[in-house]
């Protein structure tokens, strides 16, 4: 028979007690809701990240992490590819995986309204600032 391992403890974070995540980019900020911050869990990190309006975050890419996200309130994109060229839109309930290594930029399309994405990685919130990086100069459909 395999030798019983102890449970991991079951919790709750509460809202106003969540701490900031340790990877952070320019205009992508992150709150750890299940992290090792602040839970037992292993090879996951959940939270917030939160954009304001009309807010681009800088080059980022999340290493070996693969990268869930849900678009819980407002407009979104996300650039990436040569220079940054290519695009893709977001609403409210779409979601996104983003694999590892692939630098991108995520912006909020609204210059009035707060952009929040639900997001997931595993096997942590690793995020590798990138600089000197050459974006290219596109169109951007803004909402409003």
């Amino acid at each position: 028979m395999p030798e019983q391992q102890a449970l991991k403890k079951l919790s709750v974070q509460r809202k106003d007690q969540l701490p900031e995540a340790p990877g952070q980019t320019l205009n992508a900020r992150r709150i750890s809701g299940v992290s090792v911050e602040n839970t037992e869990v292993e090879n996951l990190w959940f939270g917030k990240v939160y954009t304001g309006p009309g807010e681009i975050s800088d080059p980022h890419h999340h290493g070996e992490a693969e990268t869930g996200g849900y678009v819980f309130k407002g407009n979104g994109f996300i650039r990436f590819g040569d220079r940054y060229e290519n695009i893709v839109y977001m609403s409210e309930g779409d979601f996104v995986y983003v694999p590892p290594f692939v630098p991108h930029i995520e912006g909020n399309l609204s210059h009035s309204e707060e952009l929040i994405w639900m997001t997931t990685r595993t096997p942590d919130n690793i995020v590798v600032n990138l600089e000197n990086q050459d974006v290219a100069d596109i169109d951007i459909e803004w909402v409003d």
